[in-house]
Order: C-alpha cells, then structure tokens, then sequence
C-alpha cells in the first residue's frame, strides 16, 4: 500500500497532466477538422477532398497529442518521433508519382480551372470533364471515349477550358474563284449569318477578305454565338453557305494545276537522243 501510495504521489499528477493533454488535443483536432471542413465547403470544394483534409489535420494533432501525452510521463520521444519522419520519408519516397497527382488534384478542386461538364483539352486530350477526382481527371470525348488523364499531366500544361466563357466566335474561312464578284459574295455571306437567330448581334459578326490564295478568294466569316450552340452553328453555316452560293452561281474553287505541254522537233529529239 504504501508503495502504490509513493508512485500515486509521485506520478499521479504527470498522468493526470497527460492524460489532459491528450483529451484536449483530441477536442482542439476535432475542433480544427470541422473549421477545415466548413472553409472547404464554403469554398465548394469536392466533398472527396472535405473528408479527406478534415480526417488529416484530426489525426495529424491526434498524434502531436498522444506525443506530447508520452513526453510529459517521461517517456522519450525523440525516438518515435524520427521513427515517424523516417516512415514519413520512405511512404513519400515510394509513393511520389501518387503524391504528385494528389497534389495537383487538390490544386485543381481549389483553384478549379475547369467543373464537371465543360469541354476542356489537356495533357494532349479533349473532352468533357465527367469526374474530378483526387488523383485523376476523367475525360469522355465526343465520340463517347472515357481518357483517364493523371492530374500532374493536367496541370503539367496548358488547359485550354472550351466552356469557361458564355459566348464563343465560330471561325470559318470560305473561298470563291477568282472571276466572282467579291461584293455579291460579301452580300450573301452577310445575309447567310445574320438569317440564323443562333448568331448575337453584340458583337456584330465579321465578313471580310482575308486572303488572295492561290486558287481562291477567301472570306473570314466569324459570328458570336453562345457557347452551347458552337457547333450547330458552325455546321449549319457551312452547309448553308454551300447551298446559297449554288443558287447564286458563285463558284467554291478546289485546288488546281496548270500543265503545260510543249512539243520539240524531230532533229532536237536526235540531238537530245544522242547527248
């Protein structure tokens, strides 16, 4: 008894103070989770990455606690702590190419270049974001594709977000011959846009020569269309701009070459023949 008496005396108090620390490092983790929690939401970062930095700051405090905790009885804790660094540094060692995407996938839930659903071209691919997810990015391309990019790769280059804005300028070239009449070609190319309700009036569409080519006389024609419409649009014009220049008589030239043949006399072929 009285030696229990002696160690209750001597050491109750140490436990008492460890075991307070502990209990409070734990309520300050919980407390500083749910503040990190609630930033991130405020935020509207991915719920994947809430959950996942919320459980990170908890037990990284946790284990300064349980740390601190075994310091204050007196154990030494130099020695778990550099065995906590050094576990540290081998996981980050064998794991960097994963910590590198998790990087950047936290990068991209934060500063968010790009949401679910715009058209985006990255790493090389192009596509519609489907997920964004903490160590890929998942693409589904036009032609129904799934692309799993890494998110190092992501934001290793540019991002080129084709949905980020509400309006687009849809950029066509179109060629007449040589021997039309440039204004009539002007006037109903002007026409063709400005009939297609799809088209915004501000900005004002643009029709201009750009280039003397060498089989043709090219327009720019260069409507702003909400970004939605893009493509239909862009598809529309182009066949309408077929069918009304037919009706109008106005000519698409196609590449072509001149041959030139030339015909040489009997007594300069016998003299090429014997050279």
């Amino acid at each position: 008894m009285q030696t229990i008496v002696h160690y209750l005396s001597v050491y109750g108090i140490q436990v008492l103070i460890a075991l307070l620390i502990f209990y409070v490092g734990r309520a300050i983790g919980r407390w500083l989770s749910n503040v990190t929690a609630k930033m991130m939401q405020k935020r509207e970062v991915d719920e994947a990455l809430q959950h996942f930095a919320a459980a990170l700051v908890y037990y990284a405090v946790l284990v300064f606690s349980v740390i601190a905790a075994l310091g204050q009885l007196g154990i030494q804790t130099a020695s778990f702590v550099a065995i906590i660094g050094a576990a540290g540094l081998a996981v980050g060692l064998a794991l960097q190419g994963s910590l590198s995407n998790f990087a950047a996938g936290v990068l991209i839930l934060i500063f968010r270049p790009f949401k679910i659903g715009d058209y985006i071209e990255a790493a090389g691919e192009s596509g519609s974001v489907e997920k964004i997810l903490i160590f890929t990015t998942e693409l589904k391309t036009p032609d129904n594709k799934k692309v799993i990019i890494p998110n190092a790769a992501v934001t290793g280059g540019s991002i080129t977000n084709y949905s980020a804005n509400d309006t687009r300028r849809v950029d066509l070239v179109m060629g007449i011959g040589y021997d039309d009449d440039v204004e009539k070609a002007k006037r109903v190319l002007e026409e063709i846009v400005n009939a297609d309700s799809r088209v915004l009036s501000d900005p004002a569409p643009t029709v201009a020569v750009v280039e003397l080519a060498d089989s043709s006389v090219n327009f720019v024609v260069r409507p702003w269309v909400n970004t939605v419409d893009y493509w239909d649009v862009y598809f529309d014009l182009t066949e309408a701009v077929k069918k009304r220049f037919d009706q109008e008589g106005i000519s698409i030239p196609y590449p072509q070459s001149d041959v030139h043949l030339y015909s040489h006399s009997a007594a300069s072929q016998q003299v090429l023949s014997a050279n």
